[in-house]
């Protein structure tokens, strides 16, 4: 009789509930991750998919960040949570070292005191205390599995959003884990990364690697996946086979973003955009270049010696007029982010000048220029810092009373948000958080949008409210840039698409 083996790790969450809550976070899950399994948790904003990823992580700990009633074998290890005092206690280091997390935001998983990628990637191999050389063979294959190679000796502060999210992947893979969680890890990655991490995880999971994959996109790749399991508010709302699924329709019910069918760019009809013959364009580059200065940066980790610094932007054209959209493609590392950062003043060209309505920002103070140019942000976190969506709407309008009600009001309900404007950015999921901050651009009416990734974490009512609000301001007026690895998004909504390769842009 051939034993079954045990499982990496199996849980039974009867419930979770967040310290100082009576209502439960995450109820009635139950899940088992053989070795060498694929399972992805699908699932809208708000869900429960991220709070179920820490919890399994030990990112959130029983007793200390709520309270659990429930079970966890891991390891052939099994642990029951009453909901008392009395539980036992997991220990995090411990519990780490078999069950890696790769969270949505790539940044919580760093370090932030290391100096270069490599270093990054040793931190957790140097707190376990292994040797020097094994750890220089360990970053090396590791950067070499997540095409982070050509980075070793990179600041993370200076990578891209994808570049740090393969980041994230490799400081969680470097120690093997049994039990591999990663939340949208296939947010703001290009084509490339996008397969290179599809490689990562068939290969793990050929390796005896249990992975789950947290996700509100029913990604192509996931349909290889052993098990869905769709969570909607807490709790699980279907679980099967991707076919079994696809078929009964659970994905559309639980907000789950399908793959759009691939479309050509639209055309641009007169009537969709308000520049006069004899206006200005509301932007437009001139031959726009633009270097970052080399820091000098010291480590441990020697790689042979890198290039001089190139150029980031090479002789940018373009031109955009009122009511157009503008679709921004291109690897990442690419200059599409340092590209969005010129277009409002907080990176001045190395060479050339960026006009908008026809005057010269150069010079000017961002604050300034903001007025005319709103910049969303590719990460939230860097644009969010009230203490209330209302006051976070609020910050930095120019008036005040009445106008700045209204401003505020409509700026929330014009993405959805105007039922939550006492709470906290904090609580709120990602796909929330994305709209808050978008939000915070739109409430002072600029004539230029920079949507730097707009649609990452967004789940499929917000993409709706995006999409709303891109076709609404455009038919007002406004000019819109986004940069996006979307291509099916970009290619629905703009009318113009271009890709950003190697500093250099070129029409798709």
């Amino acid at each position: 009789m051939v034993q079954t083996p045990p499982p990496a790790l199996a849980a039974g969450i009867e419930k979770f509930v967040f310290p100082g809550e009576t209502e439960p976070v995450l109820a009635g899950i139950s899940l088992t991750l053989a070795p060498g399994s694929l399972t992805a948790v699908l699932g809208g904003s708000g869900s429960g998919k991220s709070t179920l990823g820490r919890v399994l992580a030990g990112w959130l700990l029983p007793g200390d960040c709520g309270t659990l009633t429930g079970f966890f074998e891991l390891a052939g290890t099994s642990v029951t949570f009453t909901g008392t005092a009395a539980d036992p206690q997991i220990d995090p280091g411990r519990w780490g070292r078999q069950v890696g997390l790769v969270p949505q935001d790539p940044a919580g998983a760093l370090s932030t005191v290391r100096v270069t990628v490599a270093e990054e990637l040793a931190f957790g191999l140097e707190n376990a205390g292994v040797d020097r050389a094994s750890m220089a063979g360990a970053v090396r294959d590791t950067a070499a599995l997540t095409g982070l190679a050509h980075l070793l000796d990179r600041d993370p502060a200076t990578l891209s959003g994808g570049q740090l999210r393969r980041l994230a992947i490799g400081c969680a893979v470097i120690q093997r884990p049994a039990v591999l969680v990663m939340d949208e890890p296939f947010a703001s990655l290009d084509t490339d990364g996008a397969e290179v991490l599809a490689a990562l995880v068939r290969n793990l999971v050929r390796d005896g690697t249990a992975v789950v994959i947290m996700s509100q996109r029913a990604e192509a790749f996931l349909h290889n996946a052993d098990t869905w399991l769709v969570l909607a508010g807490g709790t699980v709302a279907a679980t099967g086979t991707p076919a079994e699924l696809v078929a009964a329709g659970a994905l559309e019910m639980a907000g789950v973003v399908r793959p759009r069918p691939i479309t050509a760019p639209r055309p641009l009809k007169g009537s969709e955009y308000q520049s006069a013959v004899d206006s200005p364009p509301a932007l437009e580059l001139r031959d726009v270049s633009f270097t970052y200065r080399r820091t000098r940066r010291r480590g441990w980790f020697k790689t042979q010696p890198g290039p001089p610094v190139d150029p980031v932007l090479h002789g940018l054209s373009l031109t955009l007029n009122a009511g157009e959209i503008l679709a921004v493609a291109g690897p990442n590392g690419s200059g599409k982010s340092t590209l969005l950062r010129h277009l409002n003043g907080l990176l001045q060209p190395t060479a050339g000048s960026v006009l908008v309505h026809g005057r010269n920002i150069g010079g000017h103070p961002a604050g300034q220029v903001a007025r005319d140019v709103g910049l969303l942000f590719q990460q939230p976190r860097d644009q969010l810092f009230e203490r209330t969506v209302d006051r976070e709407v609020r910050f930095g309008l120019e008036r005040d009373g009445l106008a700045a009600d209204q401003a505020v009001q409509r700026a929330l309900a014009a993405v959805g948000l105007d039922h939550l404007a006492g709470r906290h950015p904090a609580e709120l999921p990602a796909s929330q958080q994305r709209l808050l901050a978008l939000a915070t651009v739109l409430a002072r009416g600029p004539s230029v949008l920079a949507l730097d990734e707009p649609t990452v974490s967004l789940d499929g009512p917000g993409l709706d409210r995006l999409d709303r609000v891109v076709r609404s301001t455009t038919a007002d007026g406004t000019a819109v840039v986004l940069v996006t690895h979307d291509l099916d998004y970009a290619r629905s909504i703009a009318h113009r698409l271009v890709c950003l390769e190697a500093g250099r842009l070129r029409s798709l």
